[in-house]
C-alpha cells in the first residue's frame, strides 16, 4: 500500500505540475524583443498545447506507475472505478488524501518556481477553476457544473472501457491521456477543466481571486460523473469485470483458488 500511495503522490504531482505548470508559464508566452526589433512575438502554446501538456501527463504516468496503482491520479476516477466495484472502498480514503497531497505539493512547486519573476502576480494566474468571472469564457455555474459531470463520467467510461479484458495490451494509457487530451480542448474555454477534484484543490487557495470559494463545484460535479459512469458501464456495455481492479489484477489477491477451479473464472463480488 505503501508503494500505491506513493505512486498516486508521484503521479498527481506530475499531472498538476506538467498541465497547469504549461497553462502557468507557457500558455501566453511573450518573446521579449531585441534592441529595436519591434513588439513581443506571441510563442505561447495556447489552448491545445495546455489540453496536449494534462493528456501526456497523465499518459506517462499511467506507463511510469500505472501498473503499481492502476494510475487513478484523481480522486473522481478512484471513487467511480471503486462504484464499478474494480476497486476497494477501505483504499479509497489513502488513494484521495495521497491525490491531494501530491497535489497541492505541485501547486505550491509551481507558485515558488513562478515568483523567480519579479512580474508575477499569483492572485488569478494559477490555473484555477472556476464559473461565472473566473471561468475563461464567463461561463455561468449551471454550464459549468453540467460540463464538468459529463466530461468526467465520459472519462471513467473510457478509462473502465480500455481496462477490459479483450482491449489491445499496453494501449489503455495511450488512449486515456488522448481522452483527457480532447476533455480539455473542449472545456479549457469553460471552466479551465477540472473533471479532477486533487487538480482544482492543488492550485485554488495559491491562485485565491474566489478560486477557493468555487472549489466545491470541482468536487461534487466530477463525483458525480464519475458515479454516474461507475454505476452504468457494465448496464450499457455488458461488460462485467467487477471482481478486477483497472490494472487487470484481481482484486483479492491472496484468493484461494480451490484445485479443479478456473482461477481465470468470473468472481463474485463480496
Amino acid at each position: 500500500m505503501t508503494k500505491r500511495l506513493l505512486a498516486e503522490f508521484v503521479g498527481t504531482f506530475w499531472l498538476v505540475f506538467g498541465g497547469c505548470g504549461a497553462a502557468i508559464f507557457a500558455a501566453g508566452f511573450m518573446s521579449t524583443p531585441t534592441l529595436g526589433a519591434g513588439n513581443p512575438v506571441h510563442l505561447g502554446i495556447g489552448f491545445l498545447g495546455v489540453a496536449l501538456a494534462f493528456g501526456l501527463t497523465v499518459l506517462t504516468m499511467a506507463y511510469a506507475v500505472g501498473h503499481v496503482s492502476g494510475g487513478h491520479f484523481n480522486p473522481a476516477v478512484t471513487i467511480g472505478v471503486t462504484i464499478a466495484k474494480r476497486f476497494e472502498w477501505k483504499d479509497v480514503p489513502g488513494y484521495v488524501a495521497a491525490q491531494v497531497l501530491g497535489g497541492l505539493a505541485a501547486g505550491g512547486a509551481l507558485w515558488a518556481i513562478a515568483h523567480g519573476r519579479d512580474v508575477f502576480d499569483a492572485t488569478g494566474n494559477m490555473a484555477a477553476n472556476g464559473y461565472g468571472a473566473n471561468s475563461p469564457g464567463g461561463y455561468n455555474m449551471v454550464a459549468v457544473l453540467c460540463a464538468e459531470v459529463l466530461l468526467t463520467m465520459f472519462f471513467v467510461y473510457v478509462i473502465l472501457g480500455v481496462t477490459r479484458e479483450s482491449a489491445p495490451t499496453g494501449f489503455a494509457p495511450l488512449a486515456i491521456g488522448l481522452c483527457l487530451t480532447l476533455i480539455h480542448l473542449i472545456s479549457i474555454p469553460i471552466s479551465n477543466t477540472s473533471v479532477n477534484p486533487a487538480r482544482s484543490t492543488a492550485v485554488a487557495f495559491f491562485n485565491g481571486a474566489g478560486a477557493p470559494g468555487q472549489l466545491w463545484l470541482f468536487w461534487v460535479a466530477p463525483i458525480i460523473g464519475a458515479a454516474i459512469a461507475g454505476a452504468t458501464f457494465h448496464l450499457i456495455t455488458g461488460i462485467d469485470r467487477r471482481d478486477r481492479d483497472i490494472t487487470g489484477s484481481v482484486r483479492r489477491e491472496d484468493e484461494v483458488v480451490p484445485e479443479g477451479v478456473d482461477p481465470d473464472a468470473p468472481r463474485l463480488h463480496r
